[in-house]
């Protein structure tokens, strides 16, 4: 069986070449995204900014602006001959030994070139004893310094400037930058078209009804959908298929005409009516099969060719819920971001921390292991986990009762209490 490490290399490796070669992000498609639906999806373009930021000198403080080469020793007297506040800049002219009132995030004209904070001014008495309408006298309880307080132009982004790289994958703070550069659009990479489906004669849909005690819903589907949707992506569902070898083979091949990648739970065993991989053998290549993990050994990458103008990339995830989440965060997320064109950088990480094992872990040599636990913080900062003590794949409450993967090395054994262990927290508590 191929490790972990090894099967998401060789995912990583067969993407890169399916970005340049098969389908090069080069020839993608884009298209044009408001700025405010464009969270997550993959910038398709260059960003350069139009402007300076900031466009002029700005002052950092409340206090007040003063004329060039003017002398600023402690005591000494400032003459007060206007105002400029943010979006209200003062347009006249000031003469040596002369100032402005200034409040943070105004403009300094550019015959000013210090800021003097109010407090070092005897601007308390001011505030209460002078007509601020009419030209008044400041004078300083501190020397100044040239060029202090004053917000540069241009100091965080130049006229011109290369500001987001093509395959960022936009977040809240991107947004940000791009609305204060007045971008209202960005062109993003077409979405992936992923298809989903569930294979097993035992499966009922959601809303239907269960008719006997042989049946069950089919959970595996929308379980993959919410892992999915933060994803630029469009899922194609293709619903509940039997297990009949000519029906899975009707529905694949269906998928493959109109989707870039193929998702499927269940039937990926070597069970009499497990039928996926040897139709995706029939249609294409199974690249990899087994990975020494528990849950969800039996995880098929592979991809479809037969009839196609690109490989369709088709991974196959066991039934159980656990081994479908399992498989999904460790090997299908991260190859969905990197088809996208989310540059390496920009593809979320997977979060690894270090906790301190409460309780006496059973576990064989042999493969990796993803135990659900409970992972909580101490005052101190510390990291502690409690492993729940049933951790078959087909337990479901469990999983919605942890907050992360306790994730133990294929070689490990047993774990005692009170030894350092690593531990995932899932990625919906902290996105």
């Amino acid at each position: 069986m191929i490790t972990i490490e090894e099967l998401q290399s060789a995912i990583k490796q067969r993407v890169n070449n399916y970005n340049q070669n098969d389908w090069p992000l080069s020839k993608r498609s884009v298209s044009s995204c408001a700025l405010l639906d464009s969270r997550n999806q993959i910038l398709a373009e260059y960003i350069i900014s139009s402007f300076a930021v900031p466009r002029h000198n700005l002052s950092a403080m409340d206090g007040y602006a003063i004329a060039h080469n003017s002398d600023l020793p402690k005591g000494m007297i400032i003459e007060i001959i206007g105002e400029s506040q943010a979006g209200a800049p003062y347009t006249g002219k000031l003469k040596k030994g002369q100032g402005i009132r200034i409040f943070t995030g105004a403009v300094v004209p550019d015959s000013c070139d210090t800021v003097i904070m109010q407090e070092n001014t005897n601007f308390a008495y001011i505030k209460d004893n002078i007509d601020k309408t009419q030209p008044y006298d400041i004078i300083l309880s501190k020397a100044a310094d040239v060029d202090a307080h004053i917000r540069k132009q241009g100091e965080e982004i130049q006229q011109n400037e290369l500001v987001l790289q093509q395959g960022k994958r936009i977040n809240p703070a991107d947004i940000s930058l791009l609305a204060n550069l007045g971008i209202s659009t960005v062109k993003v990479f077409k979405p992936l078209t992923v298809g989903l489906l569930a294979t097993g004669d035992e499966l009922v849909a959601l809303g239907d009804k269960l008719k006997t005690l042989a049946q069950i819903y089919n959970s595996n589907t929308p379980t993959l959908k919410s892992l999915l949707d933060s994803l630029p992506i469009v899922i194609n569902d293709y619903g509940i298929v039997p297990d009949d070898m000519a029906q899975t083979t009707k529905v694949i091949h269906k998928a493959m005409k109109k989707c870039d990648v193929i998702i499927s739970t269940a039937g990926v065993s070597v069970g009499d009516y497990d039928f996926l991989t040897t139709v995706v053998e029939q249609l294409g290549q199974i690249n990899h099969y087994k990975v020494a993990m528990k849950p969800g050994k039996p995880f098929v990458f592979g991809e479809l060719t037969k009839n196609v103008d690109k490989p369709v990339l088709y991974f196959g995830l066991p039934g159980n819920p656990l081994s479908t989440v399992v498989g999904a965060l460790q090997f299908v997320i991260p190859a969905l971001w990197q088809m996208s064109g989310a540059s390496l950088p920009e593809q979320p990480m997977q979060l690894n921390v270090k906790a301190t094992l409460m309780n006496d872990i059973t576990k064989s040599v042999g493969r990796a292991d993803f135990q659900r636990g409970v992972l909580t913080q101490g005052e101190a900062g510390s990291y502690q986990v409690e492993c729940f003590s049933n951790q078959q794949s087909h337990r479901i409450k469990q999983l919605s009762r942890a907050n992360c993967f306790i994730v133990l090395e294929k070689d490990s054994g047993n774990v005692a209490a009170g030894n350092t262990v690593t531990v995932q927290p899932f990625p919906w508590l902290h996105s």
